[in-house]
């Protein structure tokens, strides 16, 4: 198997983030150019355990990561006669090797895959390739006159940031109709900004720097043509809508389009449901994310564990695995890195990184399909609690 790692790099899959360390888990091959060897190898040398496994091409390059339930049964999968579908078909035509990494269970399989997706990119692995998604946030910020923007990455200067979602296009598309609606500006910090209320040693008449103002689209902060208080409430409304605090813009809108549909001004309803579109697309993308962190932070300890483990999962993301407390030495080593995911609060930031957000979306489908997993999930304080000893209780601080 050594022949195919020495032109293209590859070596193994590297380690795995959740666990630390530097070393690659052990891997499993089979070699061949030939389909029924490859076939041949798999029946004689694969488990039937859970885990992640990988296709290699004939210049020793990662083509492929999947992750199964059972190895063994999926990887025979590929080679059944007439049930190949064409993405499958392809993939088979150009393996000359396959490698498989075991885990102990289905949940942390499906992790280890996304993490391989992301550190090899492998070319028929069409989803969870940063590259392959312009995945942003929308900010409230840039003083004095705080307005709607989209930013590849925050810079901590913001009022409050929303996301990630993925689409750049669509993003700018919803920012600039929130911007409208609510009457903020959307000028370039260069422009100066000037409030009814500044006072100025000398009167003077200023002029709007573009015509949203005469379009009724823009308070026209840089005119002095409203208060700063004004302008303020403009933005707390804007910020109620994006918490999903606030929804009565929507239904304005709405009700207006049903009007105009009436009264069969459909040039009208249609302008304004272009004006409801990427509303409704924001608040739903705000709305998946902040659904999947809000509700998942806990310490799971899956019941298809061959060897028991607990996945720390802080805001939909799992930050780390450790051995459950077994003994005294497995026991410290969990109640510190629970210490570290939920009560420490600067371990883990706030805001999800924006490459993470298929991780919180993955952990969070995946209890959406199996809720029966839920029972398995225990708090932070009363897993601290099992590491501590029958009947002796640790406060925590949670943070999550």
């Amino acid at each position: 198997m050594s022949h195919l790692f020495t032109q293209a790099g590859f070596s193994g899959f590297g380690p795995d983030g959740l666990r630390g360390g530097t070393d690659s888990p052990p891997t499993g091959h089979v070699a061949s150019s030939s389909r029924v060897r490859l076939r041949e190898g798999l029946r004689a040398e694969c488990p039937r355990l859970p885990g992640v496994y990988g296709m290699l091409d004939a210049r020793g390059r990662l083509i492929y990561v999947g992750k199964a339930k059972v190895l063994r049964s999926r990887l025979l999968s590929y080679f059944l006669k007439g049930s190949r579908q064409e993405k499958s078909g392809r993939i088979i035509d150009e393996t000359r090797a396959i490698v498989w990494e075991t885990g102990e269970c289905e949940f942390g399989a499906l992790i280890r895959e996304l993490e391989l997706i992301r550190r090899w990119k492998p070319r028929f692995n069409v989803q969870g390739l940063p590259s392959r998604e312009r995945q942003v946030w929308v900010c409230l910020g840039r003083r004095p006159a705080p307005y709607l923007y989209v930013s590849r990455e925050p810079t901590g200067q913001e009022l409050m940031c929303y996301g990630p979602v993925r689409g750049m296009r669509l993003a700018r598309w919803a920012v600039r109709k929130l911007n409208d609606l609510f009457q903020l500006r959307d000028c370039p910090q260069s422009q100066p900004m000037r409030f009814a209320d500044q006072r100025e040693l000398f009167p003077v008449i200023h002029t709007a720097g573009c015509l949203r103002y005469e379009l009724q689209t823009c308070l026209g902060p840089c005119a002095a043509l409203t208060t700063r208080a004004t302008y303020s409430r403009h933005v707390r409304s804007l910020r109620a809508f994006l918490d999903g605090r606030d929804s009565t813009i929507l239904h304005r809108l709405e009700a207006m389009m049903n009007e105009a549909a009436a009264r069969l001004e459909f040039e009208r309803a249609a302008l304004i449901r272009n004006q409801i579109l990427p509303l409704r697309w924001l608040r739903e993308r705000l709305g998946w994310v902040d659904a999947a962190r809000s509700r998942h932070s806990f310490v799971y300890a899956p019941s298809c564990a061959a060897t028991p483990l607990w996945y720390l999962i802080r805001r939909g993301r799992v930050c780390c695995v450790v051995p459950a407390p077994g003994d005294g030495v497995t026991a410290r080593a969990a109640a510190h890195a629970i210490q570290r995911v939920f009560v420490d609060e600067l371990s883990w930031p706030h805001l999800v990184p924006r490459d993470m957000v298929d991780h919180v979306l993955l952990v969070a489908a995946w209890f959406r399909r199996h809720p029966d997993e839920l029972q398995r999930t225990l708090s932070p304080e009363n897993a601290l609690n099992r590491c501590a000893g029958r009947g002796q209780s640790i406060p925590v601080r949670s943070s999550a």
